[in-house]
């Protein structure tokens, strides 16, 4: 490739775990490909991910910036695995700081090009006062990004939806029928009160702004997977809406790992997609009734399962105590319970792992997909809920049925979706759209091919 040919391109993702690895791992697709990285976030942030391929060491390069002091903000918290669900207004406050030394930073290293995710509303205009082209990279889906609502109606202030039930029918922009919408119970949590010290903008206006400032929007989905979505969310947007595949997820090489190989030697015993694999998620925090009824459930299918158990962020109770009493014992022959970090995509990718419960983060739902694995959808907070009906109107997944209004869920009904879920998936043309690499690859061929275009354009005018 000709250094003309060559982009120099900084990444900024939102201060969360789930954003941070699959920007990173566009990334690596993008210095793949011969084009400059600067990989922009927190010291603690840039420490925990991957390591950057050697060959790749020249191409991609973290640029760390501190995250100033914010009061009531936990000392040392720099992303939301380390914040409760009502602190995460602060922690956007605490990106917004940041505006200033990647202000400073883009004018000394003036890339081409600023790839950033939804709360950085303030970086487009920014960037274009320097002559710098912007894309904000949605890990969102097309159908998500619909439901949220236009950007001139986030901007402007007009969105009519101002009460909980809003939310749990079709938007009025949405011409066609749809299953895409919140439960009453999700809502509450979503719109639940944060901290009433903190001022700035809503998420809707963050959305609203960066999808309406921005030069490209990018999705980490296909048309082919939600084409009404991708069709209407065109038609919302007026400009370039270019979808970058699922950038599915990569296993661990290393697999002497403590973390993996513990977890492999005990799958290793197990017959083939026999296993359930429960993971909830960095940010989701039980209560104690939710882990009786998950513990209950999974004692009752009498499947062998592997479920990882993390502390609530910012709680100080250690999460196994929650456990029923004697559970660990009564299961000890089939279930394996691991607190802490546990490499997903390892264990999504072992062979007697056949379903997989997930709180239907985007993330997650694209590992589990990608390894073939039968979902079980437990949807908690922000876009989880969408992503579960989604699934569900694809037939790729199989909802806990819970309480409308409080979203409780038994453990009866743990056990029958579990159970459910061993029965095997459906649409296997639309799970095929996840596994195919050469596919996914040839959608970064495509992005490559828009920034340099969308650039052109913008030098001329």
């Amino acid at each position: 490739m000709e250094n003309g040919d060559k982009l120099q391109i900084v990444v900024f993702p939102w201060l969360a775990m789930g954003h941070l690895i699959p920007y990173f791992r566009l990334s690596i697709l993008l210095a793949q490909k011969g084009h400059k990285i600067y990989f922009v976030s927190t010291p603690r942030n840039l420490m925990k991910l991957p390591k950057i391929p050697e060959n790749l060491s020249s191409q991609i390069k973290l640029i760390s910036f501190p995250l100033p002091h914010v009061p009531n903000l936990p000392p040392n918290a720099e992303s939301s695995a380390d914040v409760t669900y009502s602190k995460q207004q602060l922690l956007k406050k605490g990106l917004d700081s940041l505006k200033q030394p990647l202000t400073a930073f883009l004018e000394s290293s003036r890339p081409d090009w600023v790839i950033f995710d939804y709360a950085s509303h303030w970086l487009p205009s920014t960037a274009k006062m320097l002559g710098i082209s912007t894309a904000f990279f949605s890990l969102f889906t097309a159908s998500c990004l619909c439901f949220i609502c236009p950007p001139s109606v986030a901007i402007n202030g007009e969105n009519s939806r101002s009460k909980a039930e809003d939310f749990t029918v079709v938007p009025e922009w949405v011409p066609f029928e749809s299953t895409i919408t919140y439960r009453l119970y999700e809502v509450t949590k979503y719109v639940e009160k944060t901290e009433e010290d903190v001022s700035g903008p809503s998420d809707d206006v963050r959305f609203g702004v960066s999808a309406g400032e921005c030069d490209v929007v990018l999705i980490r989905s296909l048309p082919e997977f939600e084409p009404e979505w991708f069709n209407l969310l065109q038609e919302l947007y007026k400009k370039p809406i270019v979808p970058v595949g699922f950038l599915p997820p990569i296993p661990f090489e290393d697999e002497e790992t403590d973390d993996w190989s513990d977890i492999k030697t005990w799958l290793d015993k197990q017959i083939t997609r026999s296993v359930i694999y429960v993971a909830l998620g960095t940010e989701v925090a039980l209560t104690r009734e939710e882990v009786h009824e998950l513990a209950f459930g999974l004692e009752k299918s009498m499947l062998p399962f592997v479920w990882v158990l993390k502390d609530a962020p910012g709680s100080t109770e250690n999460v196994l105590e929650m456990l029923p009493d004697g559970f660990k014992e009564r299961v000890n022959d089939r279930g394996l319970v691991y607190r802490g970090w546990a490499p997903q995509a390892n264990v999504l990718s072992h062979e007697s792992v056949g379903g997989f419960l997930t709180h239907c983060g985007w993330n997650s739902v694209i590992e589990g997909l990608t390894f073939g694995k039968a979902l079980v959808l437990l949807p908690f907070i922000n876009d989880q809920g969408l992503n579960a009906r989604l699934l569900e109107e694809k037939k790729l997944g199989r909802e806990v049925p819970r309480n409308e209004h409080d979203g409780s869920f038994t453990r009866e009904s743990v056990a029958e979706s579990v159970r459910m879920a061993t029965v095997g998936n459906t649409a296997e043309e639309l799970r095929d759209l996840f596994i195919d690499e050469n596919r996914n690859d040839g959608f970064i061929e495509m992005l490559v091919k828009q920034l340099h275009e969308s650039r052109k354009r913008v030098m001329v005018a």
